[in-house]
């Protein structure tokens, strides 16, 4: 009736009604009001907590009300104007404005409405459609998080990541961590199979042109029937119609592709059982019996332990573990699981399975994955000319060749120290204890003074001696040592055992990478900063049993004692043939 005309030449010609809502701590409240165009006063309004038709009714009736008291009431004439929505939500009647002589306009245009057959489209897809959350702020689409953990690969830190690609810091940290630092997707770019994030956002322009179906398509360069499964199976639902918007479509197609699957240690009770055991499980001595070890404080939750005594265990490795389960069930195929799947059953929120302490049964003890990106021969007075690596003999560099074994020391608190020998061909271990001597901690420590810590020159030669002379003389040929001064008496040990000393190159750890190796596993029952004093060569060898029973993958997974027990028989069954 207006004809879009909202001008009005005096009061009570024209007004105008409407509604809106406001969200409150207590829920929906809706407000009606009526509006003289004239004036451009609200003459008369309503709040409730439902829509009604009563809410509408009850701010006329008050416009109508206050007109009258200010005795300028409302008379023949009056044009009361509202929009469709209002019409249709609460079918007014015009009855109730005759009374006042007042007309009551409506929208010139009529809405538009759908075809039948798409309302019927639309009422299917909202039943087959699961209930799903309101996205709320989605959350960053795969390309950011892939150039985040391609960052991260990189070994850039993650908060200098998070800031690259436009995410908070806490933001980044949170993924990280709950992912444990393990990447979670495919690094690699998505194939053109899938629609991406710009395509939807030209879909949805398009859309918001009322262009079709086929003219998207053609547009963007796809099929129609991708695009048309795209507007029916993405879209979100406003007041009972698919409206497409291009944020929540890549949202509901990301949730749709994470398809989580129960875990295998999950469902497998058998499985789950012996790769605890094999991670967690007891150090016995030779007889079977188990060897407490030290006494270890409540798992805090920490990334790593720091400098504080951790359980001893089997500490078998997760690729261990699951390259055994082709030894031990070679016909069970359910008896099988990757090394990555148990890292996840550990450092993976809600996977699982495994406790997340025993972590601490790990090598490193670290509850999150560490990226690999982030990890001179000066003269010394004891090594001489004639001992230093490049005079060792070329057979010692062939891992075929037994008998050339690598050394060294780890070192815990007040001086104490364990002696470490590897056997470069078997892998095989044997810790030196280096105890105490007389007189240790009944007078200061004097600087270059006796040495009485149990790893001097005279003690270590005499515990280095004492536990290779145990060997046959074929299985002791070398030793190579890194630049301690412990062994300064190493001519010495060498007329003593028969066996030659040569030292590594200053800074060279990886001239002696067995040993090296070795010292790393061995932190897990000796960690930094303990003292290594307190245990008992009884307990050193049972903790030496339990590493040579581990199987090695550079090994064929067999262990380093069934490898070193291969070569003592290999020598008796020269020695019976060099006799008969």
């Amino acid at each position: 009736m207006l004809r879009r005309d909202f001008t009005a030449s005096r009061p009570n010609e024209r007004w105008v009604a409407d509604f809106t809502y406001v969200a409150t701590w207590s829920g929906i409240v809706y407000v009606a009001f009526v509006v003289d165009v004239f004036s451009r006063t609200v003459v008369g309004w309503s709040a409730a907590t439902s829509k009604r038709a009563k809410l509408v009714l009850d701010a006329v009736d008050m416009a109508l009300w206050r007109r009258a008291r200010t005795g300028t009431p409302a008379g023949p004439g009056l044009i009361h104007h509202s929009d469709a929505g209002s019409q249709g939500e609460f079918n007014w009647s015009s009855q109730h404005l005759d009374h006042g002589g007042c007309w009551m306009g409506r929208p010139t245009k009529p809405m538009p409405q759908a075809p039948a057959g798409a309302r019927r489209q639309w009422a299917a897809d909202r039943a087959m459609r699961a209930p799903m959350r309101s996205p709320g702020r989605p959350e960053p689409s795969r390309a950011v998080q892939r150039e985040f953990w391609r960052l991260i690969a990189s070994g850039v830190t993650t908060v200098q990541a998070a800031e690259r690609v436009g995410v908070s810091a806490p933001v980044g940290i949170r993924w990280f961590r709950h992912a444990g630092g393990m990447t979670p997707l495919s690094l690699d770019e998505p194939t053109g199979r899938y629609l991406s994030f710009a395509e939807r956002e030209e879909i949805a322009l398009l859309k918001a042109q009322d262009k079709g179906v086929r003219e998207i398509a053609l547009t963007i360069g796809r099929d129609p029937g991708t695009v048309s499964r795209e507007l029916r199976r993405n879209a979100a639902t406003r007041g009972g119609k698919p409206v497409y918007r291009a944020v929540v479509a890549q949202w509901k197609t990301q949730r749709a592709a994470k398809r989580p699957k129960t875990a295998k240690l999950v469902g497998n009770e058998r499985l789950r059982e012996y790769v605890q055991d094999r991670l967690a499980g007891n150090v016995r001595r030779h007889d079977g019996t188990i060897v407490p070890g030290p006494r270890t404080p409540p798992w805090k939750g920490l990334n790593k332990p720091h400098r504080q005594d951790r359980r001893w265990s089997t500490a078998w490795s997760p690729e261990q573990i699951a390259h055994r389960l082709k030894v031990d069930f070679p016909d069970d195929e359910s008896m099988r699981i990757s090394h990555e799947a148990i890292y996840q059953s550990l450092f993976i929120e809600g996977r699982g399975a495994l406790k997340r302490e025993l972590v601490t049964c790990l090598r490193t003890g670290r509850a999150l994955r560490e990226p690999r990106a982030r990890s001179r021969n000066k003269p010394q007075g004891h090594v001489t000319a004639d001992v230093v690596l490049s005079e060792r003999p070329a057979e010692a560099n062939d891992r075929a060749m037994r008998g050339h074994w690598e050394g060294d020391l780890i070192i815990g608190t007040d001086r104490s120290a364990i002696g470490t020998l590897v056997e470069r061909s078997s892998r095989s271990t044997l810790l030196v204890h280096l105890p105490r001597m007389e007189g240790w901690g009944e007078k200061p420590y004097v600087k270059n003074g006796p040495s009485l810590g149990g790893y001097g020159a005279i003690a270590m030669n005499a515990a280095l001696a004492a536990s290779m002379t145990k060997l046959p003389d074929q299985l002791r040929k070398t030793l190579t040592w890194d630049r301690g001064k412990e062994l300064s008496g190493h001519a010495q040990f060498a007329l003593e055992t028969g066996t030659r000393v040569f030292f590594a190159d200053p800074h060279s750890p990886w001239q002696r990478p067995t040993n090296e190796n070795t010292n790393g596993l061995l932190r897990q029952y000796f960690p930094k900063g303990t003292d290594l004093s307190r245990w008992s060569a009884d307990e050193l060898e049972a903790v030496a049993h339990a590493l040579n029973n581990r199987p090695r993958k550079i090994l064929g997974w067999k262990t380093p004692a069934e490898i070193f027990e291969e070569q003592l028989r290999s020598l008796q069954q020269a020695g019976v043939a060099s006799t008969s």
